[in-house]
């Protein structure tokens, strides 16, 4: 058991709770909508120069205190809840193609796997199955599943809460490879997954640190140091990596809480800049920039090339918003009420605004087509496109 501390108003968008499934240390808990620290900045009054529009929209069920990203795979979109149900809708008008039950309560998902789809439980418990909900196999890890499972090469990547990643046969669901390090005393809970690219597993540990691993041996190909921990108490210390890397083919960059964005090289692990930037909810990045969403529910745009500062968008002050996602000419994100806002590439002014269901959007907005994806903590999944 890991025990109890109190909520501190300089988290800002976290706050602190008991937490027996991580050890040996407390855990720090994402906000889910049951009641901010920080007072919310009232919405905006701008003109819009964009049209954003609800193409199609579906239920799935509630996530209550976990995380689900809806996946796109092959025309169809997926989408999971806690209660254990798993939907496939079209991509393109949202119509149900399949609507199916894993049995189980569900705390990770969707990953997807041609016609297969994974998702993880609390008790860790990995299970695939195909589009006829048939499961195809069930694999049994050491601790709860808050992440989507991720495919590639016939290897299913997991992590588990107690800071372990799992390689599994695709096929079997058999174990391939374990890496595992020690967790400090103090950690940031998270939904965060891996990012899987040109066969290296790309993964954000407590500590500020980002490692390289062999999608096929899980051998450390290297690494890198994000943010050093800094401070007196645990608490000041935390440094965490809880959101997922991204790259842009070059180099792979991540972010921590209290502490900094950094990017590396991609083969050698070797820093190329850093920026002190703190974040939980997470970054993104097209060609030219990098934009990360700050634990005070800012949008910041850096060069990718050398971390030059370009704008910031700072008048979503508390509104606790989701990682960023590029989508045409505009950064969209998510936020505690349900509303995603757009925003210029250029120089982060307020393009548009729309509301989905009045309920949280913590995990990342997907791209979908010429627009995004969504899903809320009550279980909307909602295309929108902007025009």
């Amino acid at each position: 058991m890991t025990r109890p501390v109190k909520p501190l108003a300089a988290l800002g968008a976290l706050v602190l709770m008991a937490a027996g499934c991580v050890a040996p240390g407390d855990v720090i808990d994402k906000w889910f909508g049951t009641g901010p620290v920080q007072k919310p900045a009232e919405l905006v009054v701008f003109k819009p120069t964009a049209n954003p529009k609800i193409v199609w929209q579906a239920s799935v069920g509630t996530s209550q205190r976990h995380v689900f990203s809806p996946a796109i795979s092959d025309g169809s979109v997926y989408a999971a809840a806690a209660a254990g149900q798993i939907v496939r809708l079209d991509a393109a008008n949202g119509k149900i193609l399949g609507r199916f039950d894993s049995k189980i309560p569900l705390s990770g998902g969707v990953g997807i796997d041609g016609g297969m789809s994974l998702v993880g439980s609390s008790k860790g418990e990995v299970i695939a199955l195909d589009n006829a909900g048939k499961q195809v196999w069930k694999a049994q890890l050491t601790s709860e599943v808050l992440s989507a499972p991720q495919v590639a090469q016939g290897v299913v990547v997991v992590r588990t809460g107690d800071g372990r990643i799992f390689g599994l046969d695709a096929t079997t669901g058999a174990r391939k490879w374990l890496y595992q390090r020690a967790l400090p005393a103090l950690t940031v809970r998270t939904s965060v997954s891996v990012l899987l690219y040109r066969g290296g597993v790309f993964a954000g540990f407590p500590g500020g640190r980002l490692v390289a691993l062999a999608i096929e041996t899980g051998n450390l190909g290297w690494e890198a140091t994000v943010a050093l921990p800094k401070g007196a108490t645990e608490l000041e210390r935390v440094a965490d990596v809880s959101s997922l890397p991204v790259t842009d083919g070059r180099q792979v960059c991540a972010v921590a809480f209290q502490g900094r964005a950094a990017c590396f090289d991609l083969v050698k692990g070797t820093p190329n800049w850093g920026r002190d930037v703190s974040s939980v909810a997470g970054l993104t990045n097209d060609r030219a920039n990098l934009y990360i969403s700050d634990d005070k529910s800012a949008i910041l745009a850096f060069e990718l090339t050398g971390g030059a500062s370009l704008w910031k968008q700072d008048k979503l002050f508390g509104r606790y918003i989701s990682a960023p996602v590029v989508t045409g000419n505009y950064i969209a994100v998510g936020d505690f009420q349900g509303y995603v806002h757009f925003v210029s590439r250029e120089d982060g002014s307020f393009v548009a605004r729309i509301a989905t269901d009045g309920s949280a959007i913590v995990a990342p907005p997907q791209v979908l087509n010429d627009g995004i994806l969504v899903q809320t903590v009550k279980g909307g999944v909602f295309a929108i496109a902007i025009l």
